[in-house]
């Protein structure tokens, strides 16, 4: 006669590993970091099934809806490891926004993602408080979100985190704009350091390196190697939008991401002209510096993986350069002229490089 199992006691979602609890407190905790990024067009709370905005609010005529997403990347891991999650947060927002306002748009709102194996309420918050950071210095709203638990599926304390934003511009102004011409110069905006590229490198060269994430950074002897690892990604959105405004001169922007130059500059240029990049007026920061003489790395493999001191370019006419840096400068923006737009010939890349990169 064949056995049946016996029945199993009385199970809950808890003991699955999910804790619902953990979540509706994590939700009430965040509530006043969303309210803090409140912006015209968006004043629902959090809780809702979805988030609301009203486009009308904003003030624009003839709008077109430009959206982005992206992650952070495996710069989590030197988070997780040296417990400090707040700047990950910002970076999150940041490499959406940015991508956002390279094409004209006014990032308006975003939402995350985060997913985690178990939540551990103090560790979301302190990332979810970054993400409210972030839009702040966006000026967007942060209008909703979903939290991920899922027992199985990440390891310890492990967790992963996406971000959404959404932005408008006006039809007419968005960039980049046909009228590129050669002659125009090349304008690059300072990095705040690695931003969140080429982070799985960088992990490998610090494992090279043999130093630990608590160790003083070799190239900056005020801080840990994590505290400089960590530094967020720069927010170019309120300068970058500010100076296409006031001057209406600024025909592209480029957010250098990953691929560096060699591959984000091509995406805003005309298929018939090159962008002609003088390396020794590049920004090169120590850290990249102390990257590169670890792994021995050639400086066109820096170039192609990380942004080495230029987080974002413009493109504008060489009789307005000097107004369009004036208006970025005041904005907090370090401006470099790196170069500029000339024909190309034959088949050759969009991007052609002099010099060399270099420390000041």
């Amino acid at each position: 006669m064949a056995r049946t199992k016996q029945a199993a006691a009385s199970l809950t979602y808890a003991d699955a590993g999910v804790d619902i609890s953990a979540g509706n407190a994590l939700v009430e905790a965040i509530k006043p970091l969303a309210r803090s990024t409140r912006r015209k067009g968006a004043d629902s709370a959090l809780g809702g099934f979805g988030g609301l905005f009203d486009l009308k609010a904003c003030g624009f005529r003839d709008p077109v809806l430009v959206a982005a997403n992206d992650g952070v990347g495996t710069k989590l891991r030197i988070a997780i490891e040296t417990r400090r999650h707040h700047g990950v947060g910002i970076d999150l927002v940041a490499m959406s926004v940015n991508d956002l306002v390279v094409q004209g748009a006014e990032p308006l709102f975003f939402l995350d993602y985060y997913a985690t194996g178990r939540l551990n309420v103090s560790v979301a918050r302190d990332v979810i408080a970054g993400i409210a950071d972030g839009c702040r210095l966006a000026g967007c709203a942060l209008i909703g979100g979903e939290t991920a638990e899922m027992p199985g599926m990440y390891n310890g304390a492990d967790y992963d985190i996406a971000g959404f934003a959404v932005g408008a511009a006006e039809r007419k102004l968005l960039l980049p704009r046909e009228d590129i011409h050669t002659g125009d110069v090349i304008l690059g905006l300072s990095s705040s350091g690695p931003h969140s590229n080429g982070y799985s490198l960088i992990r490998k060269l610090v494992e090279c390196s043999g130093l630990s994430y608590s160790a003083r950074a070799p190239f900056d002897r005020t801080r840990r190697l994590s505290e400089a690892l960590l530094e967020p990604t720069r927010i170019y959105v309120k300068s970058v939008l500010k100076a296409t405004r006031a001057t209406n001169a600024v025909k592209a922007l480029a957010h250098i991401t990953g691929g560096g130059f060699l591959e984000n500059i091509p995406r805003v240029l005309p298929k018939n002209t090159v962008a002609d990049i003088d390396l020794n007026s590049v920004p090169y920061q120590p850290v990249f510096a102390w990257l590169q003489s670890v792994g021995n790395i050639p400086e066109r493999e820096m170039l192609r993986t990380f942004n080495c001191g230029i987080g974002m370019i413009a493109v504008v006419s060489e009789r307005d350069s000097k107004r369009v840096q004036a208006v970025l400068r005041r904005s907090g923006e370090e401006v470099t002229l790196l170069g500029k737009i000339r024909k190309r010939r034959g088949s050759e890349g969009q991007v052609a490089l002099s010099g060399h990169l270099t420390v000041k």
